[in-house]
């Protein structure tokens, strides 16, 4: 073993010392430190191209790229100028080499144990698109933004029209229904996942009204109040997520990144065309029960004048349960289509959409649920268009820009009435 041991030691000191070393690659891969890169031209992956790394008192150390173009020489020290080579002659035929291209390069290490050198023999072709088809592509975007929004808003502006509360906590909703979501895909296929964290939402929202709002309502509590609870219990149901699932963005399984081709371009994938398609359903079986059942029909008529509704024989109590399940379920169905739009689920991800809900619902008319429809969509539209125009980080600011200029004309809103204060 001693023996073994002295005979391995001798030769990786020889690899180090001399040339010797660019035939000892086992020995070589030791090394905690390397130089890599990729060879390209014309932005495709040149295999088979020879890079020689030299330095370090005599090392030469060299690799041939694969079919990535990717290449990589561990080094046996960080310290001093390294010297790297494309090896010309080592180039497939047929890949052409600009003039006044340099084949050599150096290397110095910093902090990190590599130090990437890539060697790019000719530009790639760019393609570029024009203007209004940047614009179809973010509208399309915007559509299906929008509509995924309108469920979140359709359900706070219910809970506001039946008991006038602005609920804060509403965004930690959103995000409840796509943490249950992906608690449940790992014990069941997502397509019955999904379902599940609707449910679920829903009977969540039962008993935040039964714990919560039902007892403050009894209770006589003013809105101002009611909305300070709901604002506390938002700060509690986000560092409650946060507890479950910590701070890192995690992905819900069976989210098809690839987009569907022949669309010019429109850049969309079966998940967008699916998440569209279930918002459009949603919404429209929504219209026709808010429209055509008795329980919607009381529901509007809840949210129209409460005391009326009350002295001709509603059931106040029972409609606005009703509304705290219907809102719940929407709000988790959005959460878990948002978190495919993002993507991911992050633990303050209902946060980040919650004044764009605001926004959605006072744009298109306080506690009118067609109002909030017309306002997602909007506001979704004028968050992914403004990019054309401003950066993206900035893109929740134009919404809530154009909803204080709309506000300035229509008080109301764009579906909302005129009512006398005074």
């Amino acid at each position: 073993m001693a023996l073994l041991a002295s005979a391995f030691g001798g030769a990786l000191l020889m690899g180090i010392a001399g040339p010797a070393a660019a035939d000892t690659g086992v020995l070589t891969e030791d090394f905690p430190q390397a130089i890599a890169g990729n060879v390209r031209t014309e932005g495709e992956p040149v295999e088979g191209a020879t890079v020689r790394v030299t330095g370090g008192d005599g090392f030469e150390g060299e690799d041939t790229t694969d079919a990535k173009g990717t290449w990589r020489v561990p080094v046996p020290s960080k310290d001093g100028v390294w010297t790297v080579e494309l090896v010309e002659s080592s180039l497939p035929a047929g890949v052409e080499v600009p003039e006044g291209f340099s084949f050599t390069t150096e290397a110095e290490f910093g902090a990190t144990s590599t130090v990437t050198r890539n060697f790019t023999l000719g530009a790639a072709e760019r393609d570029t698109i024009g203007f209004w088809e940047q614009f179809l592509s973010r509208a399309v975007n915007g559509l299906n933004f929008g509509l995924m929004l309108a469920l979140a808003a359709i359900g706070a502006t219910l809970v506001y029209g039946t008991t006038g509360l602005a609920n804060f906590a509403h965004g930690e909703m959103v995000t409840f229904g796509a943490l249950v979501a992906l608690l449940a895909s790992g014990v069941m296929p997502i397509w019955i996942a999904v379902p599940f964290a609707v449910i679920v939402s829903a009977l969540f929202g039962l008993g935040m009204d039964a714990g919560i709002w039902r007892p403050l309502r009894r209770k006589g509590l003013g809105l101002v109040q009611v909305m300070i609870v709901s604002i506390g219990l938002s700060l509690a149901l986000r560092y409650v997520i946060q507890m479950f699932i910590g701070g890192r963005t995690q992905q819900l399984p069976g989210a098809v990144t690839e987009t569907i081709p022949g669309l010019g371009p429109i850049r969309l994938t079966l998940t967008d065309v699916i998440s569209m398609a279930i918002s459009v359903i949603v919404i429209l079986v929504f219209a026709w029960w808010l429209m055509r059942t008795r329980i919607g029909r009381a529901t509007r008529a809840v949210s129209d004048n409460p005391s009326l509704a009350s002295a001709s024989g509603i059931d106040v109590d029972a409609v606005v349960r009703i509304v705290w399940i219907i809102a719940a379920a929407l709000a988790g169905l959005s959460g878990v289509l948002w978190a495919y739009f993002r993507p991911g689920i992050k633990w303050d991800m209902g946060t980040s959409i919650l004044l764009l809900m605001f926004a959605a619902i006072t744009l298109g008319g306080l506690g009118t649920a067609f109002g909030a429809l017309v306002g997602s969509i909007i506001v979704g539209l004028l968050v992914e268009i403004s990019t054309l125009w401003i950066s993206s980080d900035l893109k929740y600011v134009g919404a809530l820009v154009v909803l204080i200029v709309v506000l300035l004309f229509r008080p109301q809103g764009i579906l909302g009435r005129k009512e006398r204060i005074g």
